[in-house]
């Protein structure tokens, strides 16, 4: 996975985030490479829950021909930092991960850029957007609402579909415990559990995920995650809602028909709670959009990106 992309990793507020690098924006198609300022466009790739940044490896490739692609973990998963929880949960609250991405683009000489997140990364990069306007020029989310509205909204459907998310904010070290009994049937579990089953996931990617779920600190550093969104990122949302506070760059909604979030949520009506230039739709796929639907999605995200 990932040939011809490089190690682009940076410590950024006392952790490491790990990160890889590819392709270059038209801009820096020339004899010489003139140094990361000059570049082309570039583009921010954020996963999520419970994987690593290798759910982009079907459309990385594609995406480095248009634009220099990093494709980051968030803090707690893959082989990024796994700092322990605060008390608060506020060193894993979105804020904290948008700030992590942020300074790591800086570090490669990019004060602004496009993102795409899915899932938990598609939160952090809705975070980023209200937090760094200056910095994300464009926002794509990939089968997620706000979670403010999706905790209040919550119904038995949702509730059956997404039982990690009532699982995973239990005190430590109670799920942790459980995820480090058996990783593989944790996965098993969440990824193959979903509309499409494991079908979506080749072998080197699944590894990939297993490898990473079965260092102990990771089932911290999910919980941490998810004890953050039932608790300090509600702050933050609600908060924001109540001032006003709106993403301003263009944006863009997707979400799989066959996924719990588009049968149980409307995300576009929600997410024009906070954007009056968002646009989107449903795809027909599931959760794992880059997996399951990756020609659909390029389909979709690159006339987006260059408009």
């Amino acid at each position: 996975m990932f040939e011809g992309f490089t190690d682009a990793s940076a410590h950024v507020d006392g952790i490491r985030i790990h990160a890889i690098k590819g392709g270059r924006g038209p801009a820096d198609r020339g004899p010489t490479d003139r140094g990361p300022t000059d570049r082309g466009p570039a583009l921010l790739l954020l996963h999520g829950h419970p994987q690593t940044h290798a759910i982009w490896h079907e459309v990385a490739p594609t995406l480095a021909g248009h634009y220099t692609v990093i494709a980051a973990d968030l803090r707690g998963y893959g082989d990024s930092g796994k700092p322990q929880g605060a008390a608060d949960h506020s060193s894993y609250s979105k804020r904290r991960m948008a700030q992590d991405l942020v300074e790591l683009m800086r570090s490669h000489g990019f004060a602004s850029f496009d993102v795409i997140g899915h899932d938990r990364g598609g939160r952090v990069a809705a975070r980023m957007a209200l937090d760094h306007p200056e910095a994300v020029t464009r926002l794509v989310t990939l089968d997620v609402a706000p979670t403010v509205a999706m905790y209040e909204q919550t119904s038995f459907e949702f509730a059956r579909a997404y039982w990690h998310w009532f699982f995973l904010v239990r005190p430590a070290p109670f799920p942790e415990t459980l995820i480090r009994a058996d990783p593989d049937l944790y996965l098993k579990q969440t990824m193959g559990a979903r509309s499409a089953g494991l079908k979506p996931f080749t072998p080197e990617a699944y590894a990939e995920y297993l490898r990473c779920l079965s260092d102990p600190a990771t089932a911290h550093g999910i919980c941490e995650d998810y004890r953050a969104s039932i608790t300090i990122d509600l702050e933050h949302d609600r908060a924001d809602l109540a001032a006003g506070k709106r993403i301003v760059c263009p944006f863009l909604a997707l979400w799989g028909a066959h996924g719990a979030v588009g049968q149980c949520f409307d995300p576009l009506a929600e997410w024009r709670r906070w954007s009056a230039e968002v646009s989107g739709e449903a795809l027909p796929c599931g959760h794992y959009i880059a997996e399951e639907a990756p020609a659909l999605l390029l389909e979709r995200v690159l006339p987006f990106l260059q408009s």
